[in-house]
């Protein structure tokens, strides 16, 4: 077994080492979901504290981890009446993103329970995890389905298999730690809630602290073991402070005072549901018994609400995580205790610098770690930098009416000059999206597919591995083979031949590729903010129902892609603020830019169908012989059958018709400006499925 990274070792990250002690000096917290850049120590951290828990009494050759003090009743291994206990390490269990569900929740042999009457069961992750830590890295990226058996599990503290009736329970009670990156996508509501604090994680922009980093990776990199060793002190006084704080945990008192002040502020923040006031109820005791101190203070309900919050307010995910310190401030001291027992005069808050102040808003390291100076490294001198992310990201003067870019000489459909970037509409709840037939993409939300979980549509035999058997089609295979196999008891007897698996259906995830006509005559604000608001409302639907969306805009001379197919909503609404509008409409190379993206996404994901969205006027005035290189783009979808729809934003009293001329090359329909309002937009994509259906039936 490799040695990890020692827990102390770590440089900086107050915030995520400070939330992973409290949750090893009270499990109940809830656990910890750490969100932040690729490279910031996120699973170093998470890995190097199962050394720090304590050791566990487990009853001896229980696979499920039963306490002899307190066996489960139960366990499938039970009963435990007179089964003498033995200690073990605690346990890190690592829930891989693509795991499959046996592997989670274990398997059960369905042909020994129907032949045989025998509960056969090999436990799986979460038997493993019991009375340890669940870390699941990329947590954002975990199928649908595991999420869900995550959340039974962390609700009800047990785990339940159960296939045709037969059924095996065993507890489940775990430390939950996640990472993520969101960049690569948002986590469900669901199971965001489920984690008791949120970590945001960075890496440092002080060179020297960036060099302590690199020496201290180098010097365990070259010497796991030795390196390990020189920080074996700290490590020891780390664990024994987790001991004492976990033995004065009970005699913590959270007075009414304190517990006004919790509930003050989670109404103050508008979080959902009572589990942000029980959270940060269970933080604040913890944080003080962390402290070594028997009372709740205000500065621990202001530090619990600075990790049990943040992921909690966000109202969708267009809210930046975080709280208004300010406001926190204001509602701490308007429901603060009169006569908060003061600290105790003989301490000096120096002398603590790892104490619930630790942290961005204490005066050291958070933790109980070691200062990051110390004798292991010192750091060495740097010069001075600049951030890249203190850079402008643009010369706001190139948007000023002083400062446009003239625009290019005016063409049949006209050219105009570029305007400054609009805001995005309000978003808004948007009509189911579908595309039609029957696919077989990613599991999701979106468009009916075969997939592993949902109503059972039929039965077949099974390829590889049985994993959702087909009761009744099993038994009829079976039935008329028993008199030859000698059957005699009242048991079936079944072959592995007889096994049949259930087809299922369900939904999966789609690409909504939208490809948005920036240039001068869609120039108009009001245009431009409908159609922004409609892009983020279904990005914002899209996170929900696990798709992928993109953007594609064209304007001048040239089409980009605005927003490669992403679920990020962090990245699209950023993106989508910045999108600029003017120029001539090169209407063709938007659509080969989005035949580039469908392409590539094709041979990324065979299995996850598009569905295109055109918002235009229709008109086509950049490049050489504009509208006929138009059609022949056009053609180029319709070949292919990618289900398009074309929002008409032509207006005035004269209109062209060009819109309809693009949807019927495309082969899809056409629809006007208006039915793009905002309670609209999603029910006119639902809307072409029908119509895309007749058109392929005509053909």
């Amino acid at each position: 077994m490799s040695t990890p990274f020692p827990f102390t070792a770590v440089v900086g990250q107050d915030d995520l080492r400070l939330a992973l002690l409290l949750n090893a000096v009270s499990p109940a917290v809830g656990g910890v979901l750490v969100r932040g850049e690729k490279g910031t120590a996120k699973s170093t951290a998470v890995r190097a504290l199962s050394t720090l828990m304590p050791d566990v009494d487990v009853v001896a050759g229980c696979r499920f981890s039963c306490d002899p003090a307190a066996p489960d009743p139960q366990c499938p291994d039970g009963p435990h009446a007179d089964t003498p206990g033995s200690q073990r390490d605690a346990r890190m269990v690592e829930l891989p993103v693509g795991a499959s569900e046996d592997r989670l929740v274990g398997a059960l042999d369905i042909e020994r329970a129907l032949s045989e009457g025998v509960k056969a069961f090999e436990p799986g992750l979460l038997a493993d995890a019991h009375r340890g830590i669940l870390y699941v890295d990329e947590v954002n990226l975990l199928h649908d389905h595991l999420v869900d058996l995550l959340l039974d599990a962390a609700a009800m503290g047990a785990s339940y298999v159960e296939r045709e009736g037969v059924s095996v329970r065993h507890a489940a009670r775990f430390l939950l730690v996640g990472t993520m990156n969101p960049e690569e996508g948002e986590l469900r509501p669901q199971l965001l809630d489920r984690f008791g604090l949120t970590v945001e994680v960075a890496a440092s922009r002080e060179p020297e602290q960036r060099v302590a980093v690199v020496k201290r990776r180098l010097a365990y990199d070259d010497d796991p073991e030795g390196f390990a060793g020189t920080w074996a002190d700290e490590e020891a006084d780390v664990r024994a402070r987790i001991v004492a704080a976990r033995e004065l945990l009970p005699q913590v008192r959270l007075g009414d005072r304190a517990l006004t002040q919790i509930a003050a502020t989670c109404a103050a923040f508008e979080v959902d549901g009572m589990r942000a006031d029980i959270v940060m109820a269970r933080t604040a005791t913890a944080l003080a018994a962390w402290a070594g101190r028997e009372d709740v203070l205000a500065e621990d309900v202001r530090q619990a609400a600075l990790l049990a919050l943040p992921h909690r307010r966000r109202r969708n995910p267009f809210d930046a995580p975080g709280l208004d310190e300010d406001k926190l401030d204001e509602t701490l001291d308007e429901f603060g205790p009169e006569d908060e027992p003061e600290p105790d005069p003989d301490s000096d808050p120096d002398d603590d610098p790892d104490g619930p102040g630790g942290g961005p808003d204490g005066g050291g390291p958070g933790g109980g770690v070691p200062p990051q100076d110390g004798p292991h490294d010192a750091p060495q001198e740097a010069g001075e930098t600049q951030d890249p992310q203190d850079a402008p990201a643009g010369d706001d003067r190139e948007d000023s009416p002083e400062a446009e870019e003239p625009a290019a000489a005016p063409a049949a459909g006209g050219g105009a000059r570029e305007q400054k970037p609009v805001a995005a509409g309000e978003p808004f709840r948007t009509k189911m999206l579908s595309v039609p037939g029957l696919g077989e993409g990613a599991a999701g939300r979106r468009s009916r597919a075969r997939t592993e979980h949902g109503r059972t549509t039929g039965a077949t035999r099974p390829r590889g591995a049985l994993t959702k058997l087909h009761l009744a089609a099993t038994v009829q295979a079976a039935a008329p083979h028993q008199r030859a196999r000698g059957r005699s008891g009242r048991g079936l007897v079944v072959r592995r031949d007889d096994l049949r698996q259930a087809t299922r259906e369900g939904r999966e995830g789609n690409l909504v590729l939208f490809v948005v006509d920036a240039s001068g005559s869609m120039a108009a604000r009001q245009r431009m903010t409908a159609v922004k608001g409609a892009v983020l409302s279904l990005l914002l639907d899209a996170y929900q129902r696990r798709d992928k969306v993109g953007l594609v805009t064209f304007r001048k001379s040239a089409a980009e892609v605005a927003l490669p197919p992403t679920s990020s909503v962090d990245a699209a609404a950023s993106r989508l603020e910045s999108l600029p509008t003017g120029g001539r409409t090169p209407l063709a190379a938007g659509l080969l830019k989005a035949h580039d993206v469908l392409r590539v996404e094709r041979l990324r994901d065979p299995a996850r169908r598009p569905l295109m969205v055109v918002v235009t006027d229709g008109r086509a005035t950049g490049g050489p012989e504009p509208v006929q290189l138009a059609g022949r783009a056009a053609g180029l979808h319709a070949a292919e059958g990618t289900a398009s729809v074309v929002v008409d934003c032509e207006t005035g009293m004269v209109r062209l018709g060009l819109a309809g001329e693009l949807a019927g090359r495309l082969g899809g329909t056409a629809v006007t400006l208006d039915e793009l309002r905002a309670d609209s937009i999603a029910g006119l994509v639902k809307d072409v499925t029908g119509t895309q259906n007749t058109i392929r039936r005509a053909a």
